[in-house]
């Protein structure tokens, strides 16, 4: 019996053709940090957020959308993204083709939409107070009871709830980052731009209200996530154009230059900071989206 016999320059250039196809494969197949999200099959609303019910929105007639390939907040509402966007508690590199987002009936019903209330007692003797609440995914900033404003926010996921209770902020740091968890490469620690902490738990785990993605659901570690859209571009490169600083803003007013004086970009304490109240349970997922089924002419 005879065996053929590969000369070695054929086992060479065999091997560096494998070795070509194989790393193109990898590149092409790993996802860098500036990629846009897409739809994951391990995503407990299965991406689509019609499912996730929040109690406020009984009172407004809302029908779900599929977000279509080539289609983007801006494209489907224009000037109205914004409140779409706040709507459904999503930023816009969560919106991406394969979400089903909620998306009002008549746009008016949501240009002054908040599900906290405008005056809340508890808050009435503090010059400010922050009230996080869970059930709906929302945090608002009081004064002397009065809602000066608020914001979509993402709260602890599930097994890893945020603490509930009366809370003071007692640190801030401008230029936040994780301790514990790295971005998508791995290759820094997550930025916590604008944080504030409120908490410390008996394990010496920190809490703290921060920037963050905010996908339409809870997705934390346990923190409280706002709107941020310039970290979101140093970090990921998109969106483009930041338009939603909410961290920002509550960064500014509750622990800002006036009350405390020059921001080092470190980290400080803080004396009698705002009482952070956080109440409420994780949202109920729907079993199916609830679709409207039209009756037989």
């Amino acid at each position: 019996m005879r065996y053929s016999r590969m000369r070695l320059s054929h086992k060479i250039i065999l091997t560096l053709l494998l070795t070509g196809i194989l790393v193109g494969f990898t590149v092409l197949r790993t996802p860098s940090l500036t990629d846009v999200p897409s739809a994951s099959p391990e995503d407990a609303a299965r991406e689509d957020l019609s499912r996730v019910e929040y109690p406020s929105l009984r009172n407004i007639k809302w029908h779900p959308q599929f977000i279509q390939p080539q289609q983007s907040l801006e494209s489907l509402f224009g000037a109205d993204w914004v409140l779409v966007a706040r709507f459904n508690r999503i930023d816009r590199r969560h919106a991406y083709p394969g979400v089903t987002i909620k998306v009002p009936d008549n746009m008016q019903d949501i240009r002054t939409y908040t599900p906290l209330p405008q005056f809340y007692q508890p808050a009435a003797r503090h010059d400010k107070y922050i009230l996080v609440d869970i059930t709906e995914q929302w945090l608002g900033a009081y004064e002397h009871g009065k809602l000066a404003f608020s914001t979509p926010a993402a709260t602890g996921k599930e097994t890893k709830e945020t603490p509930t209770g009366i809370f003071r902020i007692t640190t801030r740091d401008a230029n936040h980052t994780s301790s514990l968890y790295k971005t998508a490469d791995d290759e820094e620690q997550y930025p916590m731009d604008n944080a504030l902490r409120f908490h410390v738990g008996t394990d010496n785990v920190s809490y703290w209200i921060h920037a963050r993605d905010l996908p339409g659901k809870p997705a934390s570690h346990g923190c409280i996530g706002l709107y941020d859209e310039k970290m979101q571009k140093r970090v990921f490169n998109a969106p483009q154009r930041p338009v939603l600083q909410d961290a920002e803003k509550l960064y500014a007013w509750a622990a800002g230059v006036e009350e405390y004086g020059e921001d080092s970009g470190h980290p400080e304490e803080l004396a009698d900071g705002p009482i952070v109240e956080v109440r409420g349970g994780l949202p109920r997922y729907l079993d199916r989206p609830p679709v409207l089924v039209k009756a037989a002419n």
